[in-house]
């Protein structure tokens, strides 16, 4: 059989396989549902790059894809696929904690080295963004990236709030740093609304 009528049966199969509409599959690969349509009549076909994100959606290797025989064993089963769900929050949560850590470490230390000092509980304050970044790293390669405008908006607000506390001890009781957080806010849900024009292939 011919390569691209390989490549048709198996993504037509596991889509179908997933419930999931040529035009639900074409939306998670910026893709139109025509492109999509063309490749499981065998009429084109996908680029490596689609392939290997066609593979990662299914749960399956890019040579399955391009093979006429399979095994069972290529097709990655739902418990292992919900235990990597976990292993990855687990991580992340793991991640976030270890930032938490380095804070307390750093106010102990700054606590027991220097008496004078007064302002070592920024570290706590300067965690929380730090936070927000370790999150969206992960997030970004993980998980669903439309919750990456919530964690921007966070990482954007507290850190605007760590600066604000940071020249509050010095006496600059300057809140109108709240107000860059508008425009800021207003650019990063317009962000968050641009698409990719899908491709047509």
């Amino acid at each position: 059989m011919e390569l691209k009528q390989i490549i048709a049966d198996n993504v037509s199969s596991l889509r179908r396989n997933a419930e999931m509409t040529q035009a639900e599959l074409a939306e998670k690969l910026n893709y139109t549902d025509k492109a999509v349509s063309k490749w499981e009549r065998g009429e084109s076909c996908p680029d490596i790059t689609v392939l290997k994100a066609i593979a990662d959606l299914f749960g399956v290797t890019v040579d399955y894809l391009i093979s006429e025989d399979h095994e069972k064993s290529e097709i990655i089963p739902e418990p292992v696929k919900k235990r990597r769900f976990g292993n990855h929050i687990s991580i992340t949560f793991i991640s976030i904690l270890l930032v938490w850590l380095v804070a307390t470490f750093t106010f102990v230390l700054i606590d027991l080295i220097s008496t004078s000092f007064s302002l070592h509980w920024l570290a706590f304050v300067y965690a929380v963004p730090i936070s927000m970044i370790v999150w969206l790293v992960f997030n970004s390669i993980w998980f669903s990236t439309r919750k990456n405008f919530l964690i921007i908006s966070l990482l954007m607000w507290t850190f605007l709030a760590s600066l604000y506390f940071s020249l509050l001890p010095a006496g600059h009781n300057i809140w109108q740093i709240f107000f860059l957080g508008l425009p800021g806010q207003a650019i990063i849900f317009l962000w968050s609304r641009i698409k990719g024009k899908p491709k047509n292939v």
